[in-house]
């Protein structure tokens, strides 16, 4: 092929290019933001070397102000099996970017193949290498909540009722930091692994199909609120089909008897997974709860 063939081709690449870049941002596409594994050398207990065997953060900072330096792990759910990485990931980071606060995606290890403590293990080193970066993410070390959607509703449940304030004597920094997060938001999760309002799915890919009796109870995260659980924001709805209502209002019961500060918005109508509701707009002012919510504790900058 001729100079002359090549420099056409590689012209139209590039023409190409910007045109899709200009399609996807006219068409209100975002990219994601850069990809951090959580143990680059390899994560322990790894079964593999595939993607799923490598568990990782997707980072998304805002591009506006973060006057309160707040940032949040969010943990999409899927029944502790698979994950709903849009709608109860990059979307959810998104959102909060448009508020000014730095979101991190949490791609966490599953069942069957993985079961606990691998899922709390991993929640537990993002939220710990989240605050090691804090001055390179723009946020305070002690502005870091968790959010999680279903399942990862109940691996953020148990992020913030099975915590410890780090190593100090290792030699890892990451490991140094705290693994307690500073609030929860729990959209529609799951919190017990007890009948009769347990999410079986979830059960069994987490604990096995035979689990002990004193893991139901370790695991069941209504029972392990202390009052050093942090404050939690939750929102379900009455015609969940999916996960029983009663999870979310055992969690919220027992974080009132603990007397951790707690909000709970349950509406009537909204099938499980609904993520933010976008387009539905008896559900959707959930969020509108939300945002106000943390601006009250100085985890976003107040309403222009």
């Amino acid at each position: 092929m001729k100079n002359f063939d090549v420099r056409l081709i590689a012209a139209g690449l590039v023409v190409f290019f910007f045109l899709s870049e200009g399609a996807a941002a006219q068409s209100g596409q975002q990219k994601n933001g850069p990809e951090v594994l959580l143990w680059p050398s390899g994560a322990p207990g790894s079964q593999g070397s595939e993607d799923i065997d490598k568990p990782e953060l997707t980072i998304f900072l805002p591009s506006i102000p973060n006057p309160t330096k707040t940032g949040v792990v969010i943990a999409p759910g899927g029944g502790y099996q698979h994950l709903s990485m849009e709608k109860e990931g990059s979307d959810v980071a998104r959102w909060l970017n448009s508020h000014g606060v730095a979101a991190f995606v949490l791609r966490y290890r599953l069942g069957p193949r993985y079961n606990h403590p691998v899922e709390l293990g991993d929640a537990q080193r993002a939220i710990r290498l989240v605050r090691a970066h804090a001055a390179e993410y723009g946020i305070a070390e002690d502005h870091l909540g968790m959010w999680g959607f279903s399942a990862g509703g109940h691996l953020t449940a148990t992020a913030g009722t099975h915590f410890d304030l780090g190593d100090a004597s290792s030699t890892d920094p990451i490991a140094q930091k705290s693994s307690r997060p500073d609030f929860l938001i729990l959209s529609y999760p799951v919190i017990t692994m007890m009948s009769p309002s347990v999410h079986l799915g979830s059960k069994r890919n987490l604990l096995g199909d035979t689990p002990d009796p004193a893991l139901v109870t370790l695991l069941s995260n209504e029972l392990q609120v202390t009052p050093k659980t942090p404050p939690t924001f939750l929102f379900s709805t009455t015609d969940d089909q999916t996960v029983p209502i009663a999870n979310s209002v055992m969690f919220y019961e027992a974080l009132v008897r603990a007397g951790v500060p707690a909000e709970m918005h349950i509406f009537q109508h909204g099938a499980h997974g609904s993520g933010l509701a976008p387009t539905n707009p008896q559900l959707s002012v959930w969020t509108d709860l939300l945002i106000k919510w943390m601006r009250e504790r100085g985890y976003a900058a107040p309403a222009q």
